[in-house]
C-alpha cells in the first residue's frame, strides 16, 4: 500500500514536470510562429504600400490627362463661341452700316416727297383755279345756248339722252343678233367636236348581254351525274337557282337559261364545284348553292372596289361600292349596266376636261347615275330619284346627287355637270350594237310573271324558265296543302290569261315539300 502511494506520487510529479516542460516548449513555438506571421504581415503590408503608391501615381496620370483633355475641349468651345461673337459682332456692324444707308436714303426719299407734295399742291391750286374759270366760262355759254335754243340744260340733257339710248338699243340688238348666230354656229360646231373626240377617247366594250351560260365539261359521261336518277339532280338544281338547266346533244357543254344573271352565274359556279367534288345529289346540291350565292355576294363587294380603283375615284362610301358592283349583274336593254357606267363616267370626265369642269366629280357621277337600277328593293320612283336620293344619303356632293336625279328630267338641273351626265347617257346607250330593246321588254315579262304569282299567299320562291313557257312556284308545306296547291295552280294560271300578255301557252308547277329535320348532338 505504501509502495503504491509512493508509485502514485511519483507518477504526478512526473505529469507536472512534464506539463510544464511541454507548456514551455509550447511557448516557444508559440512565439517562433508569431515571428513568423509578424514578417509575413510586413511583407504583405509592404507589397500593399508599393501597390497602391502604384494606383496612386496611376491614378494621377490619369487625372491628369482628363483634365488636359477636358482643359482642351473647354478652351475649344471657349474659342468657338468667342469666333461666333465676333462673327455675330461683324453682322451687326454690317446690319447696322446697312441701316444708317437705308435711312439716309429713306431721309433724301422723304425730302424729294415734300418737295413734290409742295409741288402737287401748287398744280392743284392752279388747276383749281381754272376749273373755277371753266365753269364759269361754261354756265355763261349754257345760259346763251339756252336763249338760243329756248330750251333749259336739263331738257337739252334729255332729248339728248333720250336720243342715244335709242340708237344704241338699235345697235345692241343688231350685235347681239349677230353674236348669238356666231355663237350657234360655233357652238354646234363646238359641241360635235367635243362629243366626237370624247368617243374616240373612250374605249367601249361592244358585247351585249345573252340569256344564257355555257358550262363546259370534260366529257360527256359527266351529264349523268349532273342529271341524276330520273332527273332529280337537274330539277333540284334548278329549284334551289331558279333557271332552267338544259342537258342536250351538245358535246361537252350544258346550257343554263335564265333572264338573271345573278342567277345564271350562281347556277354556273354551284355546277363547277359540284363536278370538281364529284358529290352530286338534292342535299349537296342546296349546300353548294348556298355557299355560292355568299360568295356571289363577296365578289360583288370585290367587283365595286375595284372599278373604283380602275376608275381612279376615292372616298365613294362601302354600300355604294357595293351598288356599283350589284351593277355587273343587272342589264339595261341588253346593255351590261356596269359597262355602260363605266363607259358613262369616262365620257363624262372627258367632255369636263375639254369644257374646263371637274373631270374627277362628273366621273363619280357618270359612275353612280344609274344605281337606284340596282336597289335590292322593289323602287316605288323612278331609277334617277331613287339613285339621288342613296347619293345623298351617303354624303355624296349636291352637284353629283343633282346630276343622278336630272339625268331623266325628273328634276330640274342645276349644274354644269347635269347635262354632261345626261348626254353621255345617252351617247352610250345611242351607239350601234350596245342595246336591245326586244330584250328589255323580255326580261320585263319574266319579272312580271315572278312578281306576280309570288303576291299569293303561301309562295315562297318562283322562278320564270324555259324562256317564260314554264313557271315554277315552291310553297311553304305549311301555309299550302297537297289539295290547295292544285287549286293555287289554277288560280295562278288564271290571274295569268287575265293580268299578261304573252305568245303560246305558260305552264305553271307548283312544288310542294314537306321536310322533317333533327340534329343529333
Amino acid at each position: 500500500m505504501g509502495e503504491t502511494v509512493t508509485i502514485l506520487i511519483t507518477a504526478i510529479a512526473a505529469l507536472v514536470v512534464g506539463v510544464f516542460i511541454g507548456r514551455l516548449l509550447l511557448q516557444k513555438v508559440n512565439q517562433k510562429a508569431a515571428q513568423e506571421l509578424a514578417e509575413k504581415a510586413k511583407l504583405i503590408m509592404k507589397e500593399a504600400e508599393l501597390t497602391a503608391e502604384t494606383l496612386k501615381k496611376d491614378k494621377i496620370l490619369e487625372a491628369k490627362e482628363k483634365y488636359l483633355k477636358l482643359k482642351s475641349e473647354f478652351e475649344e468651345e471657349v474659342n468657338r463661341k468667342k469666333n461666333q461673337i465676333i462673327s455675330n459682332e461683324n453682322k451687326l456692324k454690317q446690319k447696322e452700316a446697312a441701316l444708317n444707308t437705308q435711312l439716309e436714303k429713306t431721309k433724301r426719299k422723304e425730302a424729294e416727297v415734300d418737295s413734290i407734295k409742295e409741288n402737287v399742291e401748287a398744280q392743284l391750286e392752279i388747276v383749281r383755279k381754272r376749273k373755277e374759270d371753266l365753269e364759269r366760262k361754261v354756265d355763261e355759254k349754257v345760259k346763251a345756248l339756252e336763249k338760243v335754243a329756248q330750251l333749259s340744260a336739263d331738257e337739252a340733257r334729255e332729248q339728248l339722252m333720250e336720243t342715244l339710248k335709242v340708237e344704241a338699243e338699235s345697235n345692241a340688238s343688231v350685235l347681239i343678233k349677230d353674236i348669238i348666230d356666231e355663237a350657234k354656229l360655233t357652238g354646234a360646231k363646238e359641241a360635235k367636236k367635243i362629243v366626237i373626240e370624247s368617243i374616240q377617247r373612250t374605249a367601249t366594250e361592244h358585247a351585249v348581254e345573252n340569256c344564257v351560260s355555257i358550262f363546259h365539261i370534260e366529257s360527256d359521261d359527266v351529264k349523268g351525274k349532273i342529271i341524276g336518277r330520273e332527273g332529280r339532280n337537274i330539277r333540284a338544281l334548278e329549284a334551289a337557282t331558279g333557271v332552267e338547266i338544259i342537258v342536250d346533244d351538245t358535246p361537252e357543254a350544258i346550257i343554263i337559261s335564265g333572264f338573271d344573271p345573278v342567277r345564271r352565274e350562281v347556277a354556273r359556279l354551284s355546277l363547277h364545284r359540284l363536278v370538281t367534288d364529284g358529290r352530286i345529289h338534292p342535299a349537296r346540291i342546296e349546300e353548294i348553292v348556298t355557299k355560292t350565292t355568299q360568295n356571289i355576294e363577296e365578289e360583288i363587294v370585290e367587283i365595286g372596289e375595284r372599278t373604283v380603283i380602275d376608275l381612279g375615284i376615292h372616298g365613294l362610301h362601302p354600300e355604294l361600292i357595293k351598288l356599283v358592283g350589284r351593277m355587273r349583274f343587272r342589264s339595261s336593254y341588253g346593255q351590261n349596266l356596269l359597262q355602260h357606267s363605266r363607259e358613262v363616267a369616262r365620257l363624262c370626265a372627258t367632255m369636263a376636261s375639254e369644257l374646263g369642269l371637274n373631270a374627277k366629280r362628273a366621273k363619280r357621277a357618270g359612275l353612280l347615275h344609274d344605281i337606284g337600277k340596282v336597289w335590292p328593293e322593289e323602287p316605288e320612283i323612278p331609277h334617277a330619284l331613287l339613285g339621288m336620293e342613296l347619293a345623298q344619303k351617303y354624303k355624296e356632293h349636291p352637284e353629283i346627287c343633282n346630276a343622278i336625279g336630272a339625268h331623266h328630267d325628273e328634276i330640274e338641273m342645276t349644274s354644269m355637270i347635269s347635262p354632261l351626265i345626261q348626254a353621255c347617257d345617252a351617247i352610250s346607250g345611242a351607239r350601234p350594237g350596245a342595246r336591245r330593246e326586244v330584250m328589255e321588254s323580255y326580261i320585263k315579262r319574266l319579272k312580271d310573271l315572278e312578281a306576280l304569282a309570288l303576291d299569293f299567299d303561301g309562295v315562297n320562291k318562283c322562278y320564270a324558265i324555259q324562256a317564260g313557257r314554264e313557271l315554277r312556284v315552291l310553297v311553304d308545306a305549311d301555309s299550302v296543302s297537297d289539295t290547295t296547291a292544285g287549286q293555287l295552280s289554277f288560280d295562278i294560271s288564271q290571274k295569268i290569261e287575265k293580268d299578261m300578255q304573252y305568245p303560246g301557252q305558260i305552264k305553271v308547277t307548283v312544288i310542294r315539300e314537306m321536310r322533317a329535320v333533327n340534329y343529333a348532338k
